[in-house]
């Protein structure tokens, strides 16, 4: 079906930017392997260092997935809220400075403009324009909701998820001269935005879509919103200790955080089996396949990049080899991919149809796109855990060289460059299906038009 409010269109600008962004950022990503597979001439080393082609791939990685939560909050909104929202013309602000922003950021890395500080490398005056594109999302929805006077808790959730997003964001804003003290705010921001603030709009916004694609009630999916914001509360803000191994802070920071960061997936993964259930005994059924699959590999995924691979290796016992090796962009990449990546492909997958205006659509493209990436960031992922591990007991075991763990891992490089390629082909289709679908349904209609008039003719 179309559109219910007409300022649910605002959505698709948000939408077609990150998708380029999120291409951009896998290109970044190939180069970077690349670089760790191949021994690059010098000239193009100093044209391209790894340092800024880094600061390009999580850069647009961050950018990418916030464009697409806000565009995902700017769709879902009214349908929850039962009214408009509040302004477009500030969403397009926002969207045109979020924008502008992130691209003069990347220029400015380009010529060593930036704070330094991995996925905050943004320097400060581009940091407040990032501060007023967040007041001003939050000033839109917040009005959005206080004229419709319409609450529910997939709303409180997110609005919740949203707030924390902009403030935590705050405390990485400014340096402190103790370097300990720096990076312990940097943690605040890194973590308590994944696993945190990110955490709450993830559930929110697959709640929403649980409801509209399966018909569950709205109390099934609710009760474990619930349950989200208590682990939120007791483990989110306890686990981000385990990032505190190498910065001094006191000792029990190491067990806390080992130990709780792991249980915040849960929720999702149980409100999804429990829609599951639903389903089975529903007779409406399911009215998207490919939002369905979607739902159920994130929630697979995020409990296994997020869960299951950062439990393993943030152990004390563990992490104090592993810490800062190719284990930790293991466990970043699917967890990234699993959680947040394949959210926004789902709300993308939701809220396109709908924006094009149509009933059905074929879903052989876009479960082809979904499996070619699925496959190709797991090959990715332990690709790079293998990397990791050899890594770790080559510098950390053994004491040897830096360069002799390169050379080491060169091959499982390799097979990251391959994977990445494959994956840059699924999001290439993805892409392609989600931009063309109205384009190519209303040529299918057309054509059966076309024929049943030729057989009413014959």
């Amino acid at each position: 079906m179309p559109v219910t409010y007409k300022s649910q269109r605002i959505a698709y600008p948000y939408f077609v930017v990150a998708l380029c962004l999120f291409a951009l950022q896998i290109v970044a990503g190939i180069w970077l392997a690349i670089s760790y597979a191949f021994t690059l001439p010098q000239g193009l080393v100093e044209a391209l260092p790894f340092s800024t082609m880094r600061a390009f791939h999580t850069n647009l990685l961050v950018l990418w997935m916030l464009l697409g939560f806000m565009g995902g909050t700017y769709f879902m909104v009214p349908e929850e809220s039962k009214s408009e929202i509040f302004s477009t013309k500030l969403a397009w602000f926002q969207l045109i400075l979020l924008t502008a922003t992130g691209v003069a950021a990347l220029v400015g890395f380009l010529f060593g403009w930036t704070k330094g500080r991995p996925l905050l490398e943004i320097p400060f005056p581009l940091n407040m324009l990032i501060v007023l594109g967040a007041l001003v999302f939050l000033f839109n929805i917040g009005m959005t909701l206080l004229k419709a006077r319409n609450w529910t808790m997939i709303q409180g959730t997110l609005l919740s998820g949203l707030v924390l997003l902009a403030l935590l964001y705050l405390f990485g804003v400014p340096f402190y001269k103790n370097l300990s003290i720096d990076w312990y705010y940097w943690w605040w921001v890194i973590h308590l935005w994944v696993e945190g603030a990110w955490e709450l709009i993830t559930s929110a916004i697959m709640a929403w879509v649980l409801m509209r694609i399966t018909g569950v009630e709205r109390k099934t999916v609710e009760k474990w919103l619930y349950v989200e914001i208590g682990l939120f509360m007791f483990t989110g803000l306890a686990g981000t200790g385990h990032h505190y191994y190498w910065i001094g802070a006191p000792d029990y920071w190491l067990a806390v955080g080992g130990i709780f960061s792991a249980l915040e997936p849960f929720p999702i993964l149980l409100m999804v089996w429990d829609t599951f259930q639903h389903t089975k005994h529903s007779k409406s059924g399911v009215t998207n396949k490919v939002v369905w699959t979607l739902v159920i590999a994130c929630s697979i995924m995020h409990l296994i990049g997020a869960g299951v691979f950062g439990f393993i290796h943030t152990l004390p016992q563990v992490n104090y080899y592993t810490h800062g090796s190719q284990v930790t962009v293991s466990h970043g990449h699917l967890a990234f991919y699993g959680a947040y990546a394949l959210l926004n492909l789902t709300i993308f997958y939701y809220a396109f149809p709908r924006l094009h205006g149509v009933e059905r659509f074929r879903t052989n493209l876009g479960h082809l796109g979904f499996w070619i990436t699925l496959i190709s960031m797991s090959v990715m992922g332990l690709a790079f855990g293998v990397a990791g591990v050899i890594q770790s007991y080559v510098e950390r075991v053994f004491g040897l060289g830096f360069m002799t763990a390169q050379a080491q891992m060169q091959l499982w490089f390799k097979v990251v460059i391959v994977a990445g390629l494959c994956f840059a082909v699924g999001l290439g289709i993805i892409i392609y299906d989600l931009l063309s679908m109205g384009r190519r349904a209303r040529a299918e209609s057309g054509a059966v038009l076309t024929q049943s008039k030729g057989a009413a003719a014959v």
